[in-house]
């Protein structure tokens, strides 16, 4: 990824990953804290990021340092140098790719049977 990205690029930048990367990546319960506190709030260094997981959990620099590795890895996070730190900006895209491949199509059919039933409970109480 070039080092001159600005941050609307981050959020629309990816690169197709195998789907086992992102699964490996979101298994894990505190790459998924990492994940939501880049939600909500993106643009944190590792310190920040630490205090986060050391809020729920006794873990080091270098273990978050080796999640953030993986979340990297899965192209779920994407980091910008800034001055002697780095910034990691969640990226969503592979999540998003995940749900079209993967979620919705076997929630669609029981959407669809649902919102059937809904609609005929409804006639038959007319």
């Amino acid at each position: 990824m070039p080092p001159t990205l600005t941050r609307d690029q981050l959020v629309t930048y990816f690169r197709v990953v195998p789907d086992e990367l992102v699964f490996k990546a979101l298994a894990d319960p505190t790459r998924r804290l990492l994940l939501d506190a880049l939600f909500t709030r993106d643009g944190r260094s590792l310190g920040e990021l630490e205090r986060v997981v050391n809020e729920h959990t006794e873990m080091s620099r270098f273990g978050v340092s080796k999640h953030l590795k993986l979340l990297e890895d899965a192209d779920l996070v994407i980091t910008k140098k800034s001055g002697r730190e780095r910034q990691h900006y969640l990226n969503p895209i592979p999540i998003r790719l995940i749900h079209d491949r993967w979620i919705s199509k076997y929630t669609a059919p029981h959407v669809r049977a649902l919102t059937e039933i809904k609609r005929r409970a409804e006639e038959d109480h007319d």
